[in-house]
């Protein structure tokens, strides 16, 4: 190789060098977000938002999550309990879903709670967890519901509801109890 390419190459090198590290540097410094993604089937509102940031929840995403999870009857907005989140998160990490959980049902105002008892029959409890945004009704679409209820049933994080017939699972952070 002639001396003029040889040097070329070098100080190519070299100059590269510190642009690699400060990519390498800015690339770990990119904090890593926990993500959960949503589409509502009752108001085709959709949401994908890291949730939790270097492990703790980020309060905007927290809202935004509360908001679309609203009681949609009432446009009552409740926090969504984040232990709720994280077995959302890590049940979809399980089944291997790349799809956004379809809910069903995220927070229920005592109106809408009382009124479902009254038409839905005896599935809606009276103290349903929904009241206090402990408790979600969902399915993904490129799951089946029975891997994602015994995906659920293994973490073993508070109760799993078993809805086939309406297409759904229930999950809340309730007593590890199952239905």
């Amino acid at each position: 190789m002639p001396p003029a390419r040889r040097l070329l190459i070098v100080r190519a090198a070299a100059l590269a060098a510190p642009a690699l590290l400060l990519s390498r540097k800015a690339g770990a410094s990119v904090p890593r977000a926990d993500m959960l993604s949503f589409v509502h089937i009752h108001t085709g509102e959709s949401l994908s938002v890291g949730w939790r940031v270097e492990g703790e929840p980020d309060a905007n995403a927290l809202r935004r999550i509360d908001r679309l999870l609203r009681d949609v009857r009432t446009g009552d907005v409740h926090p969504i309990d984040p232990a709720l989140l994280e077995q959302l998160h890590r049940v979809s990490r399980a089944v291997g879903s790349r799809g956004p959980f379809q809910v069903i049902s995220g927070f229920r105002s005592p109106r809408t709670n009382a009124m479902l008892r009254r038409t839905g029959g005896g599935g809606v409890a009276r103290a349903s967890l929904h009241l206090e945004g402990r408790a979600i009704d969902v399915r993904l679409a490129d799951i089946p519901l029975a891997t994602l209820r015994d995906a659920a049933l293994e973490l073993r994080a508070g109760g799993v509801g078993f809805y086939p017939s309406e297409g759904f699972v229930h999950l809340d952070t309730g007593r590890v109890r199952t239905w």
